[in-house]
């Protein structure tokens, strides 16, 4: 069993200086870093738009990489017009879900986080929580949303406490512990036998065209 402490890597999608949805992700972080986790940010602010640059860029590169790193992953973002904002939109779509042999994003636990400028809403969670299912991530059934997120954070930028700031904390002690059960399991419980079959019958057809030079 693996004994280093949880990778969590932290996505947040707002590039505004007093960013919301980062003060919540580095809320959650010194949360998660409290109970014994290795955490690291992706800063977005000079990702191009995807399809803009090649995969080359060196922005790309890096998420890509902390993607790889991580064993964990924690998305916050405000919610704007109903929805996740582009900017986190735009993080997700330059991971892809596999590099060759390897899969930056499958079988890695997720946790979701919002912030809304009016009342309490679930859209941007929700929205998330599809994304995630669609990059192959186990999604903790726990989630957090923050209403009027302006009156929830101190000038420097760290919480108040509240029933917001309690919901962070227990949405951070799942990702932890639920983190430390699956990490060992995740070749085993990511494998699939579609995928099984594909590979069975490109290693066929591969022999028979080898047999037949």
């Amino acid at each position: 069993m693996s004994n280093h402490p949880p990778k969590i890597l932290f996505l947040y999608g707002s590039l505004r200086e007093r960013s919301y949805s980062r003060l919540l992700a580095e809320e959650a972080a010194r949360i998660i870093e409290e109970f014994g986790a290795e955490v690291k940010f992706f800063h977005p602010h000079h990702l191009p738009v995807k399809g803009q640059v090649e995969e080359t860029h060196p922005e790309v590169q890096k998420l890509r990489e902390l993607s790889q790193w991580s064993e964990g992953q924690v998305w916050s973002s405000p919610e704007m017009h109903g929805n996740i904002t582009g900017v986190l939109k735009n993080q997700i779509d330059w991971i892809p879900l596999s590099i060759g042999a390897i899969r930056p994003t499958q079988g890695k636990t997720l946790g979701l986080m919002q912030v809304s400028g009016g009342s309490q809403s679930f859209n941007a969670v929700n929205t998330m929580r599809l994304l995630g299912r669609w990059m192959r991530m186990f999604t903790i059934p726990n989630q957090s949303s923050v209403a009027k997120a302006y009156q929830e954070f101190q000038e420097d930028g760290t919480m108040k406490a509240s029933r917001y700031r309690d919901r962070v904390v227990d949405v951070m002690e799942e990702l932890y512990k639920i983190t430390l059960l699956l990490r060992d399991h995740t070749e085993s419980l990511s494998d699939r036998y579609s995928e099984r079959k594909e590979k069975a019958n490109q290693e066929t057809t591969e022999t028979a065209k080898q047999a037949t030079r």
